[in-house]
């Protein structure tokens, strides 16, 4: 019974072969070109020049002729002619370039890798009052999954107990651990740093935030960027021209070396890898900092931006209204906001919650209970404290209890605050107003940056498209200096407003929260969610998902885009000027053919480091400084 022999690895044959290749050269200058010596070049080209026969002769199946097509015929010749040193040294050399390819196309994919490393291996879930460790995939919808310090959370789910430190760097790019407790949602993947939580299971799986955003990431490097798919086409017709043209030279010349050397030389590996390369780095740095972009077309669009329309409430601001001014008339701050918080307790209305969530901040917990609280709806409501009537509201409300508000003084502070945005809440008793309460929505932290950012990246114009009235519009814009802006907008109205920017300026981008802005993001030449983590709208109508709330990372992604785009140029330029200089090198008779595929592998491999230098950009002082402020 015969031994099954076992299958040599590229990385054995690239040792035989080398061995065998460096014994030939020493045999070949001490004592000649004997029989020993073609035996060795003979083997060395066989060991490993089958897999490129094999995988030509696999392509040549479904009419592709390739690079693997040129080195198999140009070592055929060689053979046939007795130039079995450039056989042996072609294809070793081919073999060698092809493993450093593979391991340095590894580390454009080091991203994808780290975050494959943050995928939890296992789970804690409570059963029947047992804890049980299982694998993430066994864990069901409505499980108590627990999680302690140092592990990685296996579910998308609500808090049901515990308090914690979550770093969400896999969701979300941020490394700066966040506070998270009862009642509040966690994403899979992500680590507690400190505390522990019981976590409601609901979403497991492939369902999961983390799942999804690796699921599309992996997507995204294998979809094709426009120039990708041109240099494909290039080379599609390249090749077969190349073979021949080889042939025409053979029958001008009677040099077959110089056809056999013209046909390697000739491979347009450098070439057809340029784009695709920084491509996959690209998307890659993009994942590992939270900006998932869906593919290598998009990655190309990003960086041509002519237009960014920002949708208001939840990406420009914060979409959460809060207490901007306390204005008073004979009371102190403090003790207006305390009664304010009083009246407001019962309430649900948004804006009573602002004033009780300052209240808050500034007093502690209240634990006063108003009396005889009374909504007045379209006005406000009405309640006492230690048997004193009092009133919180608009206008309507203080002049139905005769307390004049058009003709005052009062009305004059009103309406500048009404000009400026805010929605003022008048605070008085029944015979007068005791102070007014300033409230709108925050403007993100980092949105005035980023359009400053954007102006600098030679955006020409940023405008926001708003469903909110005029006043509060303004406002906003003004604040953060966008160009233009336009309000009362319903949802076909933005997807109007942004074909007309299209037509007037060029490509335009959407940027929204990716839940009620989805035919706006659809309609936009690109359409950008802000803070995706758990959005399934955003994840999946936006080409590009910023996965944190943090706008500012906008401008990293366009920087990144042009990042990339322009080492694509410098891959393409670049290979095409070494495919210039060996076809010169050719015809002058001054490059052989083992010396040209040399050049070829070694332009291949450094079109693939320059594409490396990508997964730094946003790791360096200066990179960070321009995209991020």
């Amino acid at each position: 019974m015969s031994a099954k022999i076992p299958k040599m690895t590229k990385k054995q044959r690239i040792i035989l072969s080398g061995i065998l290749v460096a014994l030939s050269f020493i045999l070949d200058k001490t004592i000649g070109l004997k029989p020993v010596t073609i035996v060795v070049m003979l083997t060395s080209t066989i060991i490993a020049g089958t897999p490129i026969f094999l995988k030509a002769i696999g392509a040549l199946k479904y009419r592709i002729v390739g690079i693997d097509a040129l080195v198999t015929i140009a070592v055929a010749g060689a053979i046939i002619i007795g130039e079995y040193w450039e056989a042996a040294a072609v294809t070793f050399l081919f073999m060698f370039g092809d493993y450093l390819e593979s391991r340095t196309i590894e580390k454009t994919r080091s991203s994808i890798k780290a975050l494959l490393d943050m995928a939890p291996d296992i789970a804690r879930v409570r059963r029947d009052g047992v804890e049980l460790e299982i694998s993430p995939e066994e864990v069901v919808q409505g499980d108590l999954v627990i999680v302690k310090p140092g592990e990685k959370i296996a579910v998308d789910g609500t808090i049901t107990e515990g308090t914690a430190y979550v770093n969400q760097a896999a969701i979300t790019g941020e490394s700066i651990p966040i506070g998270r407790e009862p009642g509040e949602t966690v994403f899979s993947g992500t680590i507690i740093e400190s505390g522990y939580l019981i976590i409601q299971a609901d979403r497991v799986g492939e369902d999961t935030t983390f799942a999804r955003i690796l699921h599309m990431v992996e997507e995204a490097q294998d979809k094709k960027a426009k120039t990708q798919k041109m240099l494909e086409q290039f080379s599609r017709y390249y090749t077969p021209a190349i073979i021949v043209l080889s042939a025409l030279l053979y029958i001008i010349t009677r040099d077959l070396v110089l056809a056999l050397t013209l046909l390697v030389i000739a491979c347009p590996g450098a070439l057809v890898i340029s784009a695709p390369v920084s491509i996959v780095a690209g998307i890659g740095n993009g994942a590992k900092h939270g900006v998932l972009v869906k593919s290598g077309e998009n990655m190309e669009k990003l960086g041509t931006l002519k237009v960014i329309a920002f949708d208001k409430t939840g990406t420009l601001t914060v979409g959460k209204p809060a207490v901007r001014r306390i204005k008073t008339y004979g009371i102190a701050e403090d003790a207006l906001l305390k009664l304010a918080a009083i009246g407001e307790s019962y309430s649900e209305h948004p804006l009573a919650k602002a004033i009780i969530s300052e209240a808050t901040s500034r007093l502690g917990e209240i634990n006063i209970v108003p009396e005889g609280a009374g909504i007045v709806a379209g006005q406000g409501i009405t309640f006492q404290v230690d048997g004193k009537a009092y009133l919180i509201g608009n206008r309507k409300l203080f002049e139905a209890n005769g307390i004049k508000i058009s003709s005052s003084e009062y009305e004059a502070y009103l309406h500048s605050e009404e000009e400026q945005g805010q929605t003022a809440v008048i605070v008085g008793d029944i015979e007068k107003v005791l102070g007014i309460i300033s409230i709108a929505d925050t403007v993100r932290e980092d949105a005035v940056k980023l359009i400053t950012n954007l102006k600098s990246l030679g955006i020409q114009k940023t405008v926001m498209l708003t469903g909110d009235n005029r006043r509060a519009a303004k406002a906003i814009s003004d604040e953060l200096g966008l160009d233009e802006y336009y309000a009362e907008l319903l949802p076909e109205d933005k997807v109007r407003v942004l074909g007309e920017l299209q037509q007037k300026y060029g490509r335009t981008a959407m940027v929204g929260d990716g839940v009620n802005d989805a035919p706006a993001l659809a309609t936009a030449d690109l359409g950008i969610a802000i803070g995706g983590a758990g959005s399934d709208v955003a994840i999946e109508t936006a080409d590009v998902v910023l996965m944190s709330a943090e706008v500012r990372k906008l401008s990293y992604a366009i920087g990144l885009s042009r990042a990339t785009v322009r080492n694509m140029k410098q891959n393409i330029y670049f290979a095409l000027v070494v495919a210039g200089l060996l076809l010169a090198g050719v015809l002058v008779k001054t490059v052989n053919l083992s010396f040209g595929m040399l050049i070829h592998e070694l332009s291949v491999f450094l079109v693939i480091v320059n594409a490396v230098r990508l997964l730094s950009y946003g790791s360096r002082g200066r990179s960070r400084r321009e995209v991020l402020g």
